[in-house]
């Protein structure tokens, strides 16, 4: 599976997400570039689970040195390596042991059901903070320092898309 040419959006507010987890999962699985497959990680060991398919926005590169992660609301998990075109509804801005891993909300476009949402206001504040507290277990007890910062909405999305495909393409360069 090579991403390279795979455009991080493919027209105005949406982008192509490239899943890593399924929602539900406790297996955390990472896609590996050198060899263009997904593999097992790590097991989460703790009770929760992912709450939403979860991975990243292919050729972007995030202030921590990763693809700019992003997550999508399905009423089905799908799979890992699975290609969503997605568009984004706001970010959850957190820093993890001190530097800033902000992650995409998205919805799916092929979902109609979905089709009139546009902002993370339309999302049930419950689900929201689920998400958040999710960051905050499981990274905790795996150690590590996070502060969640909160949600910003869809405004705040175009403005890290576009520093991260911008980080990526000056990588590239180097």
């Amino acid at each position: 599976m090579d991403l390279k040419h795979l455009s991080p959006s493919p027209s105005q507010g949406l982008v192509n997400l490239l899943v890593e987890i399924p929602a539900g999962s406790r297996n955390k699985y990472e896609y590996y570039s050198e060899a263009g497959v997904m593999a097992l990680d790590r097991v989460l060991h703790s009770s929760v689970r992912y709450p939403f398919d979860y991975g990243f926005i292919p050729n972007t590169l995030a202030e921590d040195g990763a693809p700019l992660d992003a997550m999508v609301i399905m009423e089905e998990p799908t799979f890992a390596g699975c290609l969503i075109k997605a568009r984004p509804i706001g970010v959850l801005d957190m820093h993890d042991s001190g530097a800033y891993d902000g992650k995409l909300l998205c919805v799916p476009v092929a979902d109609p059901r979905q089709e009139g949402i546009r902002s993370i206001k339309q999302i049930a504040p419950n689900q929201l903070e689920d998400v958040a507290e999710f960051f905050r277990t499981y990274k905790s007890l795996e150690g590590r320092v996070i502060v969640i910062d909160g949600w910003r909405d869809f405004e705040a999305v175009n403005d890290l898309l576009e520093r991260c495909i911008a980080a990526q393409k000056a990588n590239l360069k180097n």
